[in-house]
């Protein structure tokens, strides 16, 4: 073969490879610049320098104390038997309604179906209302608080606020007269007579909480943002 060919052919295969390599190179920069403009877009954050943001420090640390002193109420609440449905018998009466802020206490007969139906209500209702506590008593074996309490008809939930009863549900008559009511029409009563707590306005407080701290981020990328 002409070495003269050969030569030519081997300066044509160099050329291609040069080319072939400019192209890759091409293209690893097309997605470099690409990736750079989808995290220039994101707007990254260093979380350090977000963490010395000191409205958000403190947002972060009235939240732990809250969540803190709150662990802490659940704990004391549940040495007092709050967060469960629970019998007591007459003898404990007084101290159970006198150891807790609020109490309900249920009035039933063992042989009324009207108070199995309550009893299944406030068990539910007992383990998501813990600030409350819970308890029902035998009226046939509290014959004195029966009848100090004036308890004449059954099911009767009597309420108590530092021990002291402020108000009551006799039968069913507030729950519309039926045995087919709800447990969230029960609440809804409860709620209304001031013995439990609204939680839809707890997760609203909650709620309100995230959004400050949203709020704070979305403050401090912009601040950082406007800087850079």
């Amino acid at each position: 073969m002409d070495p003269n060919e050969v030569k030519s052919k081997l300066s044509n295969l160099a050329f291609g490879n040069v080319m072939a390599a400019a192209a890759r190179n091409y293209q690893k920069e097309i997605i470099a610049q690409e990736k750079a403009q989808i995290s220039s877009s994101v707007n990254e954050v260093d979380l350090d320098e977000l963490m010395d943001d000191p409205e958000l420090e403190k947002l972060h640390a009235d939240r732990i104390a809250a969540l803190k002193k709150e662990a802490e109420k659940r704990e004391s609440w549940k040495k007092k038997g709050h967060g469960e449905y629970r019998e007591i018998t007459e003898g404990d009466f007084l101290s159970e309604v006198t150891g807790s802020a609020k109490a309900i206490c249920h009035f039933y007969h063992r042989e009324f179906y009207r108070c199995k139906i309550m009893d299944k209500h406030l068990k539910d209702l007992s383990p998501k209302h813990i600030d409350t506590k819970f308890i029902k008593l035998d009226a046939e074996n509290a014959p004195f608080f029966v009848a100090k309490l004036q308890v004449k008809t059954l099911p009767c939930i009597i309420l108590f606020r530092q021990g002291v009863a402020f108000d009551r549900l006799v039968g069913f008559q507030d729950l519309g007269g039926k045995d087919d009511f709800t447990t969230k029409k029960l609440e809804a009563m409860l709620i209304k007579k001031g013995i439990i707590d609204d939680k839809k306005n707890q997760n609203d407080e909650e709620a309100e909480y995230d959004e400050s701290a949203r709020r704070t981020v979305r403050t401090s990328v912009a601040a950082d943002s406007d800087s850079d």
